[in-house]
């Protein structure tokens, strides 16, 4: 489904599925389970009358997989996000093929890569290929795809090792156990729970007016940040309507002055125009950083560039989407801020059709096109050829 489609079905069924405290034991459950995956040890599904335990590949230790062999039935499988199983296998999946569950494709694992050290580069494309030539596939296990939807919420890459497990397992080896529809409503969830934490003036080099409001999320995780330049507020209750940037954080572009993308510009140049017009605006610098899938993956998709891959083929060949940013952040925190209605500084379609079915009124898009320089010019090409950027 495309970043349009997933936010309009969002806000249709959208829903913090009970009352505040509810919301909160979930999305904590979501956020120690992320937590237990990023330190190498398995965590247990639960939906129905299933349960599967699983380990993330890339960080599985020697007693991780341990336990997963006590608690699994049956031999485990390498669970692959279908875009990664494309890039491993070569080859396209369709997503009703055989041993294909929506959202994972499982393959068998001999038993000589039932190894720590081997699993790590199975999971990383950057590294040596080690599966076979034509891995077996096998009929993914229930809850596969909340398996790799909980991988990518941890910015793990989404390749683990799984099997169905005995219900007593949980007990037994003292494992965390989430439940799959929690891991299905975190982000929409934790953007419900987002709650302004601290906030101050900062002026800033080309908005002397300029404030900073943190809002942090009921499980705990990531902060994000409003930056407000001039009096937006004011400005709406007056009848203008203010300037508005989506931005996601770029720790390459934006803090070291990477030439590989142009976010920095774009960081820079939002702000400045926004403290030049009368009605300012809002720059909302979200915690999303490579478009949702974490500094150390941008870093690993990077690698897979300077091999020769593009950065929508870079993203999939690490098992993610074009996009996996999730806009009702962003939608929330202007609703706190007092902004309803914005001109956005974009030039990308989804950000427009995304805010405005989050329920924000998007009066307009002004266009924030910086120049090539000379290193970036394909990146930017294939922004405005594969993703539809309006760059001409």
């Amino acid at each position: 489904m495309s970043l349009t489609g997933h936010l309009a079905a969002s806000l249709h069924d959208r829903g913090l599925g009970g009352d505040q405290a509810s919301a909160a034991r979930a999305l904590r459950a979501v956020h120690r389970a992320m937590a237990e995956l990023r330190r190498g040890t398995p965590v247990l599904i639960r939906g129905g009358d299933h349960t599967l335990i699983i380990a993330a590949a890339e960080t599985v230790s020697a007693r991780g997989l341990s336990e997963l062999g006590l608690a699994g039935i049956g031999p485990a499988v390498l669970l692959l996000a279908p875009v990664r199983a494309a890039a491993v296998l070569q080859r396209p999946v369709p997503q009703d093929a055989p041993g294909t569950e929506a959202g994972a494709v499982a393959l068998r694992l001999p038993p000589a890569l039932l190894d720590p050290a081997v699993l790590r580069s199975l999971a990383d494309p950057t590294a040596e290929r080690l599966l076979p030539a034509e891995p077996e596939r096998v009929g993914a296990p229930a809850l596969a795809s909340a398996a790799i939807a909980l991988a990518k919420l941890a910015r793990l890459l989404p390749a683990l090792v799984a099997a169905p497990a005995a219900e007593a397992a949980s007990g037994r080896l003292d494992l965390l156990s989430v439940e799959a529809g929690h891991i299905a409503a975190y982000p929409d969830t934790a953007a419900g729970t987002l709650t302004r934490v601290a906030e101050a003036r900062v002026p800033l080099e080309d908005a002397p007016e300029a404030r900073l409001v943190a809002f942090r999320a009921a499980d705990g995780g990531i902060e994000h940040l409003a930056i407000l330049v001039g009096q937006p507020e004011q400005a709406l209750a007056e009848g203008s309507v203010p300037l508005a940037r989506i931005h996601s954080e770029c720790f390459t572009g934006d803090l070291l002055g990477s030439l590989r993308c142009d976010c920095g510009p774009q960081l820079r140049g939002a702000i400045k125009r926004m403290a030049e017009d009368p009605s300012g605006g809002v720059l909302l610098y979200l915690a999303q950083e490579g478009r949702g899938i974490g500094l150390v993956n941008k870093l690993r998709a990077y690698a897979l560039q300077d091999q020769g891959l593009d950065t929508l083929d870079a993203n999939r060949a690490l098992g993610y989407g074009a996009d996996e940013r999730n806009f009702w952040v962003a939608a929330e925190m202007l609703r706190a801020v007092g902004i309803g209605r914005v001109r956005l500084l974009t030039n990308n379609p989804d950000k427009l059709a995304g805010l405005a079915a989050c329920g924000i009124g998007v009066e307009g898009r002004e266009a924030h096109q910086f120049a090539a320089n000379g290193v970036n010019d394909a990146y930017l090409q294939t922004k405005a050829r594969r993703f539809g950027h309006l760059l001409t």
